[in-house]
């Protein structure tokens, strides 16, 4: 078999293992067999809503494990039909069955990313959080860059994307942001984001055109559905109102519109002024804590490795996840798969599924991060 074809078959074999692991092979298939069991029972439609709900998770199951018992009888047929080819000399044969092989790989990774996109809340829509780091001017620029870059790639997925507070910096730039990103597995695309990202550059605001660093963080937390229920005791949270910032006309300038919440068990702080009414405001940022205080939950069940929230780690040297140079050549690279960019245009312009994939794939695979040396 040709080279191109050995690396195809083990791109498509640890394709089919992630999946396996994904879906807890052994424990996958019991359960199938005792809801195959339990459909026969005719006491089950006694609760219908109840019904309903182990009947979607039998076929959610059935497809998976079908799926992968699908895909591991062609890869094993197309390896032996290549094999046969070779030996009696059958050049269309074998094209054939690479052909196949190469369109198998190509339904491998179609499945690796639903896999990978079918967590708790993965379906949901998100918020997403920019904060600058220190630095002043360099690295609220750099928010607002990642503010746009964010953006661009939910426009670009053909989601819907609402800018719900910002905080201006002095000269440039901003401070913070939240926006909310509304598309089926918005928050599933997005939750590997979260974490400090790292910019080097010549600086545009630097007389001397020195090369500066600068940090900011991504924080991404699910949208909390009707179907979620979060208990928040009111006597723990403190509610601040303030006037909005940014260009607004003068209702913005005039009325103290926009609502900050603290949580002070948990330290969390959210904050809304995209209404024009406080009591709106008011309702999102209720939405917004209920929320945080979800993915903090979400978090507990996590390993390790993923368990630390990004906004609550230094902003700075050693916890960065990704890092994006400009000058004096141009890469981005990510430092927990190892997945680089030769174009920081593209990216910073919202060309982002790789390193989303990537991240995907390493998260669900259990391993730790990978060993990646971070850029000069």
């Amino acid at each position: 078999m040709r080279a191109e074809m050995l690396n195809v078959v083990d791109e498509i074999k640890q394709a089919i293992s992630l999946l396996r692991r994904h879906l807890d092979w052994d424990q996958a298939v019991r359960r199938l067999d005792w809801l195959n069991n339990k459909a026969e029972d005719p006491t089950l439609w006694n609760d219908a809503q109840e019904a309903q709900k182990l009947m979607r998770e039998r076929q959610q199951l059935e497809e998976g494990i079908n799926g992968v018992k699908a895909m591991e009888a062609q890869l094993s047929d197309n390896i032996e039909l290549i094999e046969l080819g070779e030996e009696e000399g059958d050049e269309a044969i074998v094209k054939d069955a690479e052909e196949a092989l190469k369109a198998l790989k190509t339904e491998a990774n179609r499945r690796q990313v639903e896999a990978m996109l079918s967590g708790e809340a993965d379906s949901n829509d998100t918020y997403v959080e920019v904060h600058s780091g220190a630095g002043g001017t360099e690295s609220q620029d750099w928010a607002n860059m990642l503010l746009r870059m964010y953006t661009r790639w939910a426009e670009q997925q053909r989601f819907k994307v609402e800018l719900l507070e910002v905080h201006d910096g002095e000269e440039a730039g901003i401070k913070s942001a939240t926006i909310l990103v509304k598309g089926h597995n918005a928050y599933g695309w997005l939750k590997t984001e979260s974490g400090v990202h790292r910019l080097v550059r010549i600086s545009p605001y630097d007389s001397n055109a020195r090369r500066h660093t600068s940090f900011s963080s991504i924080w991404v937390y699910p949208v909390v559905d009707d179907s979620i229920n979060i208990d928040i005791n009111e006597s723990d949270c403190r509610i601040d109102t303030y006037r909005s910032s940014g260009a607004g006309g003068q209702h913005v300038n005039t009325t103290d519109s926009a609502v900050r919440i603290t949580h002070i068990p948990s330290g969390i702080v959210v904050a809304c002024q995209q209404e024009r009414s406080q009591h709106k405001n008011r309702a999102k940022a209720w939405d917004m804590l209920r929320a945080r205080l979800y993915e903090a939950e979400l978090k507990k069940r996590e390993e390790a490795a993923n368990a630390e929230a990004a906004s609550k780690t230094d902003i700075g040297w050693g916890h960065q996840i990704r890092s994006y140079v400009l000058q004096p050549y141009q890469l981005v690279k990510d430092l927990r798969t190892g997945v680089a960019s030769t174009a920081p245009d593209d990216v910073l312009n919202g060309d982002l599924n790789e390193f989303m994939e990537a991240a995907l794939a390493h998260r669900i695979s259990g391993k730790p991060d990978v060993d990646v040396g971070d850029l000069e």
